[in-house]
């Protein structure tokens, strides 16, 4: 109950940081609550022994009130009979003294049991604001406890992520990328080779009529026109004047 009763005695912030540096700050919040609660039981318990004495000296105290004034109410009877002739006046007189001695030591008493009455109920009025106390406090460390519990989900989750994060190696990450990117250029100038090679495996024949194109049969046509001028046959013979 030290530690939290010294928590009870600081601000919020300070308390704040307090349990952040604690171990386990749900477990503490939770076991000065149950400590808090067995104080206020063992306070409400001495308050209502503290209130019986001074419920049972306030009745004392009315009882005996009561006896004196019937002593005295005695005194006043005796005399009485003592004036109507019906008892002895000396002998009223040494009983009404009596009577009133006996009156005045119960006022005697009277006066203790009411200050014992004060006392008592002074002290149960200091118990009672004790039990406040308590109340209040159990209630502010419950609805403490539980933003802790919320705190602490929180925390646990950000340090999750963040210790998944810590985990990856950066520098293996910009390499590994580096890697990757100097794979896909090697790919990209292999497919540039290949089609490099595609291209010079081609015959001069392919390359000529793929420049000519369309013109193929006009320019064999032409050729032969020109064979003929020449005197050359359709095989390169030359042809015999006729």
């Amino acid at each position: 109950m030290n530690v939290f009763k010294r928590l009870l005695r600081i601000g919020t912030a300070e308390i704040h940081s307090i349990v952040d540096k604690m171990e386990d700050p749900i477990r503490m919040t939770e076991q000065g609550i149950r400590e808090m609660r067995e104080d206020l039981d063992k306070s409400v318990e001495s308050l209502a022994r503290v209130k019986a004495m001074a419920i049972r000296a306030k009745n004392e105290k009315n009882r005996k009130t009561d006896e004196a004034r019937d002593y005295e109410n005695k005194a006043v009877l005796l005399l009485t009979k003592a004036r109507k002739g019906e008892l002895e006046m000396a002998q009223a007189e040494k009983l009404a003294r009596e009577a009133l001695s006996l009156k005045e030591g119960l006022l005697g008493e009277v006066e203790k049991l009411s200050g014992q009455q004060i006392v008592h109920e002074n002290a149960a009025d200091e118990i009672r604001k004790n039990v406040d106390i308590l109340k209040f406090n159990i209630n502010k460390w419950e609805n403490e406890l539980k933003t802790l519990r919320a705190r602490i989900k929180v925390s646990r989750a950000t340090r999750e992520v963040n210790k998944q994060i810590a985990q990856i190696d950066s520098n293996s990450t910009i390499s590994m990328l580096e890697r990757m990117k100097e794979k896909v250029e090697d790919e990209e100038a292999l497919a540039q080779a290949y089609g490099d090679l595609a291209k010079s495996g081609k015959s001069v024949d392919d390359e000529i009529n793929r420049a000519i194109g369309s013109d193929v049969e006009k320019v064999n046509h032409d050729l032969d026109e020109i064979k003929k001028k020449l005197g050359i046959d359709t095989h390169g013979n030359r042809m015999l004047p006729g």
